[in-house]
């Protein structure tokens, strides 16, 4: 890390030792965030102190928020990391480093270190905090997986679902964070595996997704989902596939209308099959 001023750090730390450690983490995200080794040092000292315990969780997701929306949100996670404080203030985030889950090529990789790559991922895409938020913390299920499984999380989901529920009430995220950051732990994956061979299940991931209804967190939940693709080695985000495919089926879709709901999702099944030239219905 590179070398700095240290008077600004040095008042900081003095005024608010607990926020101060914080802050530098979310400005070492920013294009001129510099840190020395003898700031780390004197951060991690202050969180082996026990300085965080009595901060304000409002404080805590302010420097959070603004070190996600900065130019390289993973540089806040490697530095509250290293000075032990990520442990401290998401728990739950900092269990997911060292943690293998299958991916293509390599076969494994280290989820929390994924998790720095999708961040950064974000970002490039100017991201709003809501995607950045659900990148963040939509694998929280995995931490604890039964390594016997691994790198196989099985009912991640049941796990992450409460997970994401309390870092939100501790931390007082808005509601449109959590929303997007639990429709992402339920359906990311999913995305990720979906073909257009058959329609029926294109046509229900639409609904589940509120592609329908809620167009802007669905556009955002394909951003966050082409990062997540984006991040591992030789992809790009621009180019993710399964975006494509849902939007063709969410166009497909426009204007259709029914009396009720089965012969609503049928109409789309049948308009998503003509488009994509598959099958109307299969196992979902």
């Amino acid at each position: 890390m590179t070398a700095k001023p240290l008077q600004r750090t040095l008042d900081l730390v003095q005024v608010d030792p607990a926020l101060s450690v914080l802050r530098l983490a979310a400005q070492y995200a920013d294009p001129d965030g510099a840190l020395d080794d003898d700031t780390l040092d004197l951060m991690y000292e202050r969180v082996s102190a026990g300085v965080l315990a009595h901060l304000a969780p409002t404080a805590i997701w302010q420097e959070l928020e603004r070190g996600l929306m900065a130019v390289r949100p993973s540089r806040m996670l490697r530095v509250l990391y290293a000075s032990g404080a990520l442990p401290v203030i998401l728990p739950e985030v900092a269990a997911l480093f060292g943690v293998p889950q299958i991916a293509d090529d390599p076969p494994q990789v280290d989820i929390g270190r994924h998790l720095l790559r999708v961040l950064d991922e974000t970002a490039l895409c100017d991201a709003p905090l809501a995607v950045r938020f659900a990148a963040l913390v939509m694998n929280v299920g995995k931490a604890d997986s039964p390594p016997e499984h691994l790198p196989v999380h099985y009912r991640h989901v049941e796990r992450g679902a409460p997970r994401i529920h309390a870092i939100c009430d501790r931390l007082g995220v808005p509601a449109d964070c959590r929303d997007l950051a639990l429709l992402a732990l339920v359906e990311y994956e999913r995305v990720h595996r979906v073909t257009e061979m058959r329609a029926g299940p294109v046509a229900a991931m639409l609904e589940r997704l509120e592609g329908f209804t809620q167009p802007t967190r669905f556009k955002q939940f394909m951003t966050l989902c082409a990062c997540d693709y984006g991040a591992y080695e030789g992809r790009i985000t621009q180019n993710y596939p399964k975006a494509k495919l849902l939007c063709s089926a969410l166009k497909a879709c426009e204007g259709i209308q029914a009396d009720d709901p089965d012969s609503l999702q049928e109409a789309r099944a049948l308009a998503i099959a003509v488009a994509f030239r598959s099958e109307r219905w299969g196992g979902r």
